[in-house]
């Protein structure tokens, strides 16, 4: 039987809330033609303004879309409007075989797929590739901590020869190191309090990119993912079927790139994972799985020295109703101490997925905090909108209750609350 995707799940793909507004008028049949699906894509013909309809095609396993309007958002309406009419309607979009314009636009995307394939199949031109990368992040990694030493001879507080750092940052975008460059632009930004703090963990983590050879293979591999390498799927570990619950979703946002972070707990194997997805601007992630339910699926985890970052394999079903009660959490005392071992692991971890059981939050003068009655820890308010604390504060109403998000050595992030005997109510979006 076909699987269908949920109205909430097809929303969740949406750009933007005017997107959802837009596509919810294209949810009947009415405006649609032609419509069919073969089980892996969805096409038909949507009636707009003009005397040709817009044709409009979907590939569901990526999900990749197709349309002859003339939007710059993706998914468009017309996309989104489709997908909600085979949520809803099945009988709408009857089963077939693929229009000529929608059978070659899947031909194609096979096509491409294809050549990207055999273009990475080739050992010896990958290893060459590897290669002088691995020679331009070491140069950049080099330049870089010769840079910080420059500027602690002088002194934090001579600001004489201390120029922004975004010359430096460019030099790590042309030596291939991405995350050494986010790094360093944050440099201009820190209080004075903290320069040297994030200078020793700069100098730290540019001095292991020029030994990655020399370091422990998951160590390497933490090195690489803070440098800025690609997450390679074919170095993911052996796959770990479980039931998952999802803990909570949050997406960020700057001027190029949409990033939604998806953490899961396994049922079984209490292992925490995040799966990450991009959108490019105007774009939604593709992944999007309700907050509360469990998946069964696949999954598996990327090489580190403290593995959390995932990639979501074969999934066996819809996502089920998850539990009534809400996930167990740690207290406090024990959420820092879990931080604490794991930074022994990876020294530049700056939070890690916690569940915090029974805790109250309380507004203080000098901001927001979790406490359970013997410990407190203070929110980490710049991760989290000021209405979705309030709205924390509104769930409890000065009782206990359970939140997940991410703790580190900034304070707590909430992500998700469940009060008891209620459903969870979502905070980093708010």
């Amino acid at each position: 039987m076909e699987e269908r995707w949920s109205t909430e799940h097809v929303l969740s793909l949406a750009p933007d809330a005017a997107s959802q507004k837009a596509a919810g008028k294209l949810s009947a049949p009415a405006p649609w033609s032609g419509t069919g699906t073969d089980g892996t894509a969805l096409w038909g013909e949507c009636k707009g303004s003009g005397r040709t309809p817009y044709r409009t095609a979907i590939e569901l396993a990526t999900p990749a879309y197709q349309c002859s309007c003339p939007s710059r958002k993706f998914p468009c309406k017309h996309a989104l409007g489709l997908l909600l009419l085979w949520s809803g309607s099945p009988e709408a979009v009857p089963a077939g075989e693929p229009a000529d314009w929608v059978a070659e636009w899947l031909k194609s995307r096979q096509e491409r797929a294809e050549k990207r394939v055999e273009k990475q199949a080739d050992p010896e031109a990958a290893r060459r590739r590897a290669a002088q990368r691995g020679a331009r992040v070491a140069a950049g990694a080099a330049e870089l901590r010769l840079r910080l030493a420059d500027r602690i001879r002088h002194g934090l507080a001579d600001q004489s020869t201390a120029g922004p750092w975004e010359e430096v940052a460019a030099r790590m975008v042309d030596a291939q190191a991405p995350g050494l460059a986010t790094r360093v632009r944050e440099l201009d930004a820190l209080p004075q309090e903290r320069l040297l703090e994030e200078y020793a963990m700069l100098h730290l983590l540019a001095t292991a990119a020029t030994r990655m050879d020399e370091l422990p293979a998951e160590l390497a591999a933490t090195v690489r993912t803070r440098v800025g390498y690609p997450a390679d799927t074919g170095k993911a570990g052996p796959t770990i079927r479980d039931r998952w619950l999802v803990l909570g979703t949050r997406d960020t946002t700057d001027e190029r790139l949409t990033t939604r972070r998806v953490w899961l707990r396994g049922a079984k194997t209490g292992r925490p994972a995040v799966l990450l997805s991009f959108g490019h601007q105007g774009q939604a992630p593709a992944l999007a799985l309700p907050t509360g339910r469990l998946v069964e699926a696949d999954l598996a985890y990327f090489p580190a020295a403290h593995p959390l970052r995932a990639t979501l394999g074969e999934r066996y079903g819809a996502p089920e109703p998850g539990p009534a009660d809400p996930p167990a959490g740690l207290t406090v005392a024990e959420a820092v101490a879990g931080y604490g071992t794991a930074v022994a692991d990876d020294p530049w971890l700056e939070s890690r997925p916690t569940v915090l059981g029974d805790v109250v939050p309380v507004r203080a003068p000098d901001g927001w905090f979790l406490t359970d009655g013997h410990h407190t820890v203070a929110v980490r308010t710049s991760a989290v909108p000021e209405a979705a604390l309030w709205r924390l504060a509104a769930v409890s109403t000065g009782r206990p209750l359970t939140v997940f998000g991410e703790y580190g050595h900034q304070g707590f992030a909430p992500v998700t609350a469940w009060a008891a005997g209620r459903r969870p109510v979502g905070l980093a979006n708010a």
